[in-house]
């Protein structure tokens, strides 16, 4: 039996949770993907998995060998890809991973412009809002605002998005105009969830921060919803500026306290330490952190 073919369908098992979804995803039989797999476990001795009725989950072993085996593969096809292929370009596929809002609002159209210029590549875009395992879920590359925490990721900075305090014009004519970062406890506030302290808001000025704690009607665990309810006349937001361009562009929507400066963090690709990284995964890096720097987005 092909130890390579046994590999991948361990993996898919390990990604997808069961037999028949690997065996629909590598395009086998059910049958077929249970033997790669009883296979493997017989040539190394060991369970890789606990089979229920319902789903197979990984034993320790089993974890063990899904923290190496995807980046493994992934080196082997870019090897035979790049030995078949020659001169003739990218092939393959990069598996992607990025927040739902910049995924939407910037990574799914420079992946549209990197992929006109590598036509035989294949992209896998997923889009969460929970930090995936780059391992464990087969990740390539990932897309993360904000500093990781994760000392087994490569990080590579593509820039610095910056936060903005925001309303509709009719809000303000409505309930008046912070002047402080102060005022806002007596406004209400539309709540950004993705922010590791969503309701408190930071501001600067003359080297003094203020900070201050908000509340609201309204909680959501997306920039782009935060704008639009904003934009309807139903608070102050705090969110990433590339996600309320259009319209701060239109009027739609207007700086608050605009005189004080607020937070930035870092937009980064991630990916995995220890391992040589492939020229496709590369190259789509190389392409992300230019066309950051002429999209506008930040």
């Amino acid at each position: 039996m092909d130890l390579t073919e046994e590999l991948r369908a361990f993996v898919a098992t390990a990604q997808t949770g069961s037999f028949t979804a690997a065996a629909d995803h590598l395009g086998v039989s059910n049958r077929l993907t249970s033997k790669y797999v009883a296979e493997l476990e017989a040539r190394l001795g060991v369970r890789l998995f606990q089979r229920t009725t319902r789903r197979v989950g990984l034993t320790p072993a089993g974890e063990d060998l899904l923290a190496r085996a995807p980046a493994l593969l992934d080196d082997l096809d870019e090897l035979l890809a790049e030995v078949s292929c020659g001169s003739r370009g990218l092939t393959g596929m990069i598996r992607v991973s990025a927040p739902v809002t910049l995924g939407e609002i910037y990574i799914c159209g420079m992946l549209g412009r990197f992929a006109k210029e590598h036509p035989k590549l294949e992209i896998d875009l997923r889009l969460s809002d929970i930090y995936v395992d780059l391992a464990s879920d087969g990740i390539d590359v990932a897309f993360r605002m904000g500093l990781s925490e994760r000392l087994s990721l490569k990080t590579r900075k593509l820039g610095a998005f910056q936060l903005m305090a925001v309303a509709s014009p009719e809000y303000l004519a409505a309930h008046g105009t912070p002047e402080t970062p102060a005022d806002l406890e007596n406004h209400t506030c539309i709540i950004d969830m993705n922010r590791r302290q969503p309701r408190r808001w930071t501001f600067r000025k003359d080297g003094e921060e203020f900070a201050v704690n908000v509340s609201g009607q309204f909680r959501v665990n997306s920039a782009v919803a935060s704008c639009e309810l904003a934009c309807a006349g139903l608070g102050i937001v705090y969110t990433p500026r590339f996600a309320m361009s259009k319209a701060l562009a239109k009027g739609d929507l207007v700086p608050v306290l605009p005189d004080f400066d607020t937070d930035a963090g870092p937009l980064s690709a991630v990916y995995l330490e220890g391992r040589a990284l492939p020229r496709k995964i590369r190259a789509l890096i190389d392409f992300a952190a230019e066309d950051v720097k002429t999209s506008g987005l930040l």
